[in-house]
């Protein structure tokens, strides 16, 4: 045992936040802890770290268990620099240096006066040197860079002062740090926030290493599934364990969910039956007892609770928009600087009705300023951007939370984006993402930032455009939320172009991956794990050996041996013919090509259909249609998947065609 939460009970301003947590964290445990936003998991955290303390229960620890927690908030004025606050996990070695240094001054000493060192001494200094060692510290500075490195930071960020970073960059030098310590308990609230994906991938791999038990908030549903072996979920005072990673633990939930459902229906018709046996016989003098008998049994009847945050969840549809052109939007040589900083320098980039495409790369690569020009917020310095033919914008920026109106409630904030026929519809509307009955009145000044995320998604949505274009639409939302405005997203019939970090909702949505680096834009088909199989490939492509110069059909005639002109001749009329044939083999490529592409919107469409008709009420209480529409949606995705096989396969042929 490492760390024992025993009863721990917290409350703010009235709340019961937290209430009879139990939980005991062993070596090699990887535990998620996850729930709806607000509800108390980062106070969980602090607790545990010891930062907090509980009002009722205890928190538990072996006098050696070294417990650490990421924090969110670090001193923004810190002179440091990255690098020198990094190394500050090694303090604890500083001691046992001192000491090696203090020893070898002590042998120099008798050395230089003849005599011998004591047995004692020498036996001890080794102890010293070898502790010292193992724990790292003949290659601090090496292990500094090679965190820091792998957090995203250059040798120039890793040199600058901690007041001169970024709040984001500022956590990931508080990450390295931690990771640095190796702690026998680490405790992690929102580790992903503020990384990119590469920054991410490289976390993940340092935490596949990390020999002590982790301790986890965090929306990332792909991070979860790969990283936890347990998961605890806080409720409304309550807090449940499940075994097993995050996969088992929606299974084991939605199990859970519907017994406790069944129980409660089955108690409430219990109860109804009592109720009416004593109103139907109250004033009988023969059933007087049986009457205070059944009231009694009503009073001792234990009532099961269903958790009504558990079964509250966003209902989230966008209507179908208005069909656009069959180019959504296009951008042609654009340039675009910050002021001696050159971004893009003549990108082209093309966008098709019904695509959903993700825009991925490390952090500073550009992608926020290409996804505000696609939006038209932001201006190309040269060149064009085009909208296709009835096309309309929305734009969800991470900066909308900040521009709602704190004076404003609910219900006012989302009028103010209606127009007059929206108005009967704004408290429905509203209810879809969470705010029902007096939630509409609460302030926007006092809503949590899921809340203020929420919001602002139904203002985006109230009136749905043909091309959405969100910058980190998940952020700020619990895992339950995620999911559903991921499923609006997948039925949404208009065209979608995001930039997220969460690879499970790429992975959901993306049809093409736009990898941004170093300026240039680079194009893959398929989601985020079909684009990672690609660098993979390419990679290894790129290692083998490479082609000799005098390979086959490259070979050089022998000396003196000059052909007669009418072989040149046929030769000549040969490789005409050759290139005539190319020349027709690739425009039926492309015609094929031209085929499959409009195949596999028809079948996206009908594969969003069908979702719709699942969503119908009167068809998910049949069993048999609902299981006959999903063998239906199996079928139809196996021939979307298909279909984009055949079209990778073709697009690489026509590419090799072009090339050769």
């Amino acid at each position: 045992m490492l760390l024992r939460l025993d009863g721990i009970g917290k409350s703010f301003g009235g709340r019961r936040l937290l209430a009879g947590v139990e939980l005991v964290v062993r070596a090699g445990d990887r535990i998620g802890v996850v729930g709806p936003n607000g509800i108390g998991k980062s106070t969980l955290l602090r607790i545990a770290a010891g930062d907090e303390a509980p009002d009722e229960g205890r928190v538990s620890a072996p006098r050696d268990v070294r417990v650490a927690l990421l924090r969110q908030e670090i001193d923004p004025a810190l002179e440091r620099t990255a690098e020198e606050e990094a190394a500050r996990a090694f303090e604890p070695l500083a001691a046992l240096e001192a000491e090696i240094a203090r020893l070898e001054a002590r042998m120099a000493e008798a050395g230089r006066a003849g005599r011998d060192v004591p047995d004692g001494v020498a036996a001890h200094y080794d102890r010293l040197r070898h502790a010292f060692e193992q724990r790292g510290g003949f290659e601090r500075e090496a292990r500094v860079a090679r965190v820091l490195e792998g957090l995203g930071f250059d040798a120039a960020r890793r040199r600058r002062p901690l007041r001169a970073l970024s709040g984001g960059w500022r956590m990931r030098v508080e990450l390295a740090k931690l990771l640095l310590a190796e702690p026998d308990v680490l405790l992690l609230d929102e580790p992903t926030n503020h990384l990119d994906l590469p920054s991410i991938e490289w976390l993940e791999g340092a935490l596949q290493g990390f020999p002590g038990a982790l301790l986890i908030v965090s929306h990332d549903r792909a991070f979860l599934a790969r990283h936890v072996n347990r998961v605890a979920e806080l409720g409304p005072a309550r807090f449940e364990i499940y075994e097993g990673g995050f996969a088992d633990y929606l299974a084991q939930r939605a199990q859970r969910r519907e017994v406790a459902i069944a129980r409660q229906k089955a108690e409430a018709r219990r109860v109804a039956e009592i109720e009416q046996f004593i109103e139907r016989f109250r004033y009988k003098a023969s059933k007087a007892r049986q009457v205070q008998s059944r009231v009694k049994a009503l009073e001792r009847m234990e009532r099961t609770e269903v958790d009504p945050e558990a079964a509250r969840r966003m209902r989230l549809r966008i209507p179908p928009p208005a069909r656009a052109g069959a180019v959504a939007l296009r951008l042609a040589g654009a340039h675009k600087a910050f002021g001696e900083t050159r971004v893009y320098e003549g990108i082209d980039f093309e966008l098709a009705r019904g695509e959903r495409v993700a825009l991925v790369g490390p952090n500073g690569a550009g992608k926020s300023t290409l996804l505000r020009m696609l939006a038209g917020v932001l201006a190309p310095d040269r060149g064009t951007r085009e909208l296709g033919h009835n096309v309309s914008v929305a734009f969800y920026a991470q900066h909308q939370l900040e521009a709602l109106d704190p004076a404003r409630s609910v219900l006012e904030e989302l009028r103010a984006a209606a127009r007059v026929d929206d108005e009967p519809r704004l408290r429905g509307h509203l209810g879809a993402f969470l705010f029902s009955g007096d939630d509409v009145e609460k302030r926007v000044a006092v809503l949590s930032g899921g809340e203020k995320a929420r919001l602002a998604l139904a203002k985006l949505l109230l009136r749905p455009a043909n091309l959405l274009v969100l910058d980190e639409p998940t952020n700020h939302l619990d895992v339950d939320a995620c999911e559903v405005l991921e499923a609006a997203l997948r039925a949404y019939q208009g065209t979608l172009v995001f930039i997220s970090h969460d690879r499970a909702f790429i992975n959901a949505l993306a049809t093409r991956v736009v990898e941004v680096r170093g300026g240039r834009l680079r194009s893959f088909l398929g989601d985020y794990d079909a684009y990672l199989a690609r660098l993979a490939e390419d990679a290894a492509r790129a290692g083998a050996p490479a082609v000799a110069a005098g390979a086959p059909g490259g070979a050089a005639p022998a000396p003196g041996a000059a052909p007669r002109a009418a072989e040149a001749r046929a030769r000549e009329r040969e490789a005409r013919e050759r290139a005539r044939e190319a020349k027709k083999a690739r425009a039926r490529a492309a015609k094929r090509l031209e085929a499959l592409e409009a195949e596999i919107l028809a079948r996206e469409s009908a594969l969003a259909e069908l979702g719709w008709r699942l969503g119908d009420p009167a068809v998910f209480r049949d069993p048999e249609k609902t299981r006959a529409l999903e063998a239906e949606r199996e079928a139809v995705r196996e021939a979307i998947a298909a279909g984009y096989r055949a079209w990778e396969a073709l697009a690489a042929e026509l590419d090799e065609g072009a090339g050769g």
